[in-house]
């Protein structure tokens, strides 16, 4: 495969070049190792695409998963406690979880919330996210799971890896691509979501 098309949002992708560069290239040869065509394996059944052979997520997401955890990338997860008090929220973001709670609870909340996000694939302090799920997948991944994982101190840069809209008319219905993605950055404004981030349009 290969990346066709990319978006830097917050220097992102600058931010990759000077400090990353060897991972650039890492993430760069992971996707060019995929073989797209030779994962045709779900035949459709909808309507207009009856029969047709399409790219099967299922077997591109565990392509990837394979590439990327031979090279040493790992899951990482942030474990975190609720509260909506803001001042609370701010002050306890940079602390781990049991010392979230225990902050918490000595100001004022009796049981807070335990909840977690997780992302598939860490090295270096940059996560990636590939994503051949439908559009509420990639929102949350670009507006709520980067964004929280930066603020937490967890990650510097985030990667999503997105079918461009060439290969996404290969695909199931519903699939996001990246132009429809990058539009919907785009019009949230130039620093929103407050997270650097590289969104990166990838066909075979």
């Amino acid at each position: 495969m290969k990346i066709a098309q990319t978006y830097s949002h917050l220097n992102g992708e600058e931010y990759l070049i000077v400090h990353h560069k060897d991972l650039y290239k890492e993430i760069k040869n992971i996707i060019k190792s995929i073989n797209a065509n030779d994962l045709r394996t779900k035949i459709s059944k909808e309507k207009r695409k009856v029969g047709n052979a399409l790219f099967s997520p299922k077997d591109l997401n565990r392509a990837f998963h394979d590439a990327f955890y031979t090279l040493k990338w790992e899951e990482s997860r942030y474990n975190y406690y609720i509260t909506l008090d803001r001042e609370l929220m701010e002050k306890s973001l940079p602390m781990e979880a049991p010392e979230q709670r225990d902050f918490l609870v000595k100001n004022g909340e009796q049981n807070p919330i335990y909840s977690y996000n997780q992302t598939d694939f860490v090295k270096e302090k940059i996560a990636v996210e590939i994503q051949f799920g439908k559009y509420a997948f990639v929102a949350y991944d670009l507006f709520v799971k980067h964004m929280m994982f930066y603020s937490g101190g967890k990650i510097n840069l985030g990667i999503e890896i997105l079918p461009t809209k060439k290969m996404q008319m290969q695909m199931s219905s519903g699939i996001a691509y990246f132009e429809g993605e990058v539009y919907n950055v785009m019009r949230q404004g130039r620093n929103n979501p407050p997270v650097p981030l590289l969104i990166l349009g990838i066909e075979p």
